[in-house]
């Protein structure tokens, strides 16, 4: 094994800041306590400025998978219809899991090239006049396939319906990276968890809730005991939880937050976005295309890379791995083999990303894959010409 760091480029879970490793270390502490407390407060409002709400958040000790259930089974009933899109891998799993529930999935076919179409989205809506649609729940952005959703615009489609579904978004991948605006936008449930843009080690998820969401949950009929949000809300009113919490994880919440607010919300979009538009030219002048065909899609948090015809994704992620340390995102389901993803998001500067791009640029050298030189350049000179002090 070579010196140095290892590169762990895959979109998630994300490199730790060595702030928040030192947070997390500090003593676990009496979670019925008045110092608990201060904690716990403390990061239920530090979610909130992240995700931009004035409403309720509950903290769950579990993955974006537990935080996908808790979104549909507070709001709905067995039976309950539910418009979802096949915007990639991750879509598709969430809309297993609404039918794992007993709910009537409607999902949308895609083709893992591009988000949701507000006017389809708009025309489902009218042509539901009886609105036994309940809700339309949308990922922000599809990490298997670098696609960002445009939630502004699939918003007013659903206003321009005049339909009151509930809106439920997944941005497990997007938060901290991608500007997201829970009030604004009008989310009523929006979806996270912490190993992304968030810079935690996996083991958080939670739900931004707003009133109308909180309505429907007293109407919801769908069995939950673990991801009920009244005794979380409860509980959490004074900064306790309902259940041992993960301590150690909301001091490294707490931190990780500091440092969003530290550098600046909209300071940390723009880097985000910097970075994928430094990727993509680098993607380009390989030759190569990105998975997302859409140019107001490229997602800012990763760049999923699609591969000449004949090659192995695989294959080359293995070859990089070997020889430059570096771990890339690998292609998903129907993407296997197909495509890789570079993961530009989190605790990131432009040396790290320069470096995992001389190291896909030399991974394709050594495993003989054609193509153009320069990449690395094209990248260094996007990023020396926006360059700013930091």
């Amino acid at each position: 094994m070579s010196g140095g760091s290892h590169f762990l480029q895959i979109p998630g879970p994300t490199n730790v800041p060595d702030r928040v490793l030192r947070a997390i270390s500090y003593p676990t502490i009496d979670h019925r306590g008045a110092e608990f407390a201060d904690l716990g407060r403390a990061a239920l409002d530090g979610l909130r400025s992240v995700v931009r709400t004035e409403g309720d958040v509950v903290l769950y000790p579990a993955s974006g998978t537990g935080a996908w259930e808790a979104a549909l089974v507070n709001t709905l009933s067995p039976g309950d219809r539910v418009l979802m899109f096949e915007t990639g891998h991750f879509g598709t799993l969430w809309a297993g899991v609404a039918h794992d529930l007993g709910l009537e999935v409607t999902l949308v076919p895609g083709d893992w090239r591009s988000g949701p179409d507000p006017e389809e989205l708009e025309r489902r809506l009218r042509e539901d006049t009886e609105h036994l649609i309940k809700a339309v729940a949308i990922v922000h952005n599809e990490t298997s396939t670098g696609v960002t959703s445009r939630l502004p615009h699939l918003r007013a489609a659903m206003d321009r319906a005049h339909h009151p579904a509930l809106l439920l978004v997944d941005t497990i991948s997007s938060l901290g990276s991608v500007d997201y605006r829970h009030d604004e936008w009008g989310v009523d449930v929006t979806v996270g968890c912490s190993q992304k843009g968030l810079m935690l080690p996996p083991g958080l998820s939670f739900n931004a809730i707003s009133p109308k969401a909180r309505e429907a949950a007293h109407r919801a009929s769908l069995n939950r005991s673990y991801w009920d949000w009244a005794p979380m809300l409860e509980a959490g009113t004074k900064g306790f939880f309902p259940y041992t919490p993960a301590t150690n994880l909301l001091y490294g919440l707490k931190e990780a937050v500091a440092m969003l607010h530290e550098e600046g919300l909209d300071s940390v979009y723009a880097r985000h976005r910097r970075h994928a538009e430094a990727t993509r030219r680098a993607v380009g002048t390989w030759g190569f295309e990105t998975q997302c065909r859409v140019p107001e899609e490229h997602s800012p948090v990763l760049t999923a890379v699609v591969m000449p015809d004949g090659q192995d994704a695989d294959a080359l992620r293995a070859a990089i791995l070997s020889h430059f340390d570096i771990s890339l995102g690998a292609g998903l389901s129907r993407l296997s083999g197909r495509v890789f993803r570079i993961g530009h998001l989190g605790s990131l500067n432009d040396a790290a990303l320069l470096g995992t791009l001389a190291g896909v640029e030399a991974g394709l050298r050594v495993a003989g894959i054609s193509h153009r030189s320069g990449g690395v350049t094209a990248a260094l000179e996007y990023l020396a010409d926006t360059a700013t002090p930091s």
